[in-house]
């Protein structure tokens, strides 16, 4: 029986090549895996007929739109994760469910080996990789790119001599990602640090230097979920794309940050998330009212570990499923509305409710009806200084020494 191949298939001209390069280099038949995350674009009809044309023995289609809102933004949304402060995982919290959608499909039809057009340099030959080995140890991966040879101008070289039914370009500044949690643009001149962007990288957000009327929005969660914008109810995937539209429309979520990359260089990367950025301030301001105090400030450090263990592709990790757990355990009482204005490239804040809030108007205020025991404060300062206290004698008496 011929060894098949399965490939992760965008639509694009790396793999649309790569269908027939793989064949060419290895012999074996290749099944394309596409998979809708929401990244919007052609139908996934489309891009299943033109990987046929390009010589796949077979297609294999995926709509994940709602199952990636579910099962992957809900807990980078539920972590705040944030990536060295400043990115939403975009591109990192989708390889793993096209991962399981590529193992899946190497059952279904009967695969050995996974490809992906990874380039030997990034972050996604890991995530791909380490998912597709913990998820399919048996499989073997190859990236076309990386393993095959397969550069640019050779795919399009290849293409133009196949009569591959796709277009072709020689120049294209940009290497760009997206999907409905966010877009992520990179290479050509940005990869002069000093070089500021440009207009036309951005397709998620407006301007936000002339702005529309500012845009009040209410979010309603339950359990850190997102469930109503405005009183409307929404599942994940409708209150990530509201949100996309309506911060997207004020400029909200662009992000240029300079990276450290799992492969050890750093790499200047343009982010365009206006919903992931709004829902996680908005998450972040209803956690600061429900959640403990000292059970908050663990829960940034879990988060931090969470989202470098999710942008290192440990998506599939003990660890990662362990704080997966603590994290679920914080967002019991994470349920109520946050209004926020959308205005001018930010997402501000202005109100917060929740019937299972910590806040005590009576134990906060300063005017009359304070409940709060002032002459507590005496005693308290005593016994927490007085660690501190006992060791500043002991310094000073040993100096005198």
């Amino acid at each position: 029986m011929t060894e098949r191949i399965v490939l992760a298939y965008s639509g694009g001209l790396d793999t649309s090549v790569a269908i027939g390069w793989i064949g060419e280099a290895t012999g074996a038949e290749v099944i394309a895996v596409a998979v809708d995350v929401g990244q919007g674009g052609e139908s996934l009809e489309t891009i299943r007929q033109r990987a046929l044309g390009c010589g796949a023995v077979e297609a294999y289609v995926a709509d994940a739109s709602d199952e990636f809102a579910d099962e992957y933004c809900m807990p980078t949304l539920k972590a705040n994760a944030l990536y060295q402060g400043h990115y939403p995982l975009v591109s990192a919290i989708s390889r793993p469910v096209i991962v399981k959608h590529l193992v899946k499909a190497a059952r279904e039809f009967g695969a050995t080996t996974v490809a992906h057009g990874c380039t030997g340099k990034g972050n996604d030959q890991v995530r791909f990789e380490v998912g597709i080995q913990t998820l399919g140890p048996d499989l073997k991966c190859i990236a076309p790119v990386r393993d095959l040879a397969l550069t640019r101008d050779k795919a399009i070289a290849f293409a133009e001599e196949k009569g591959l039914p796709i277009e072709t370009t020689k120049k294209n500044p940009y290497s760009i990602d997206q999907n409905v949690w966010g877009r992520a643009v990179e290479t050509g001149y940005l990869e002069d640090i000093w070089n500021a962007p440009t207009k036309d990288i951005y397709d998620y957000t407006a301007t936000p230097e002339f702005p529309p009327a500012p845009d009040e929005v209410t979010i309603s969660f339950e359990a850190g979920v997102p469930v109503a914008i405005d009183g409307v109810r929404v599942t994940p995937l409708q209150a990530i794309k509201e949100l996309n539209r309506r911060a997207g429309a004020q400029g909200v979520g662009r992000i240029d940050v300079v990276e450290d990359r799992l492969v050890g260089i750093k790499s200047r990367e343009i982010y365009e998330a206006p919903g992931a950025m709004a829902l996680i301030t908005a998450h972040k301001h209803l956690e600061d009212i429900t959640v403990e105090r000292e059970q908050a400030r663990f829960k940034a450090t879990v988060g931090q570990r969470w989202a470098e263990l999710v942008y290192d592709g440990q998506w599939f990790s003990p660890l990662k499923r362990s704080l997966d757990a603590f994290i679920e355990d914080t967002q019991k009482y994470v349920s109520g509305d946050i209004r926020m204005t959308l205005h001018g490239g930010q997402a501000i804040v202005n109100g917060r409710r929740s019937d299972t809030s910590l806040y005590d108007f009576d134990l906060a205020t300063y005017d009359t009806g304070d409940t709060f025991d002032q002459s507590m404060a005496r005693g308290f300062i005593e016994l927490w200084g007085m660690s501190a206290k006992v060791a500043s004698g002991r310094d000073i008496r040993v100096a005198g020494k």
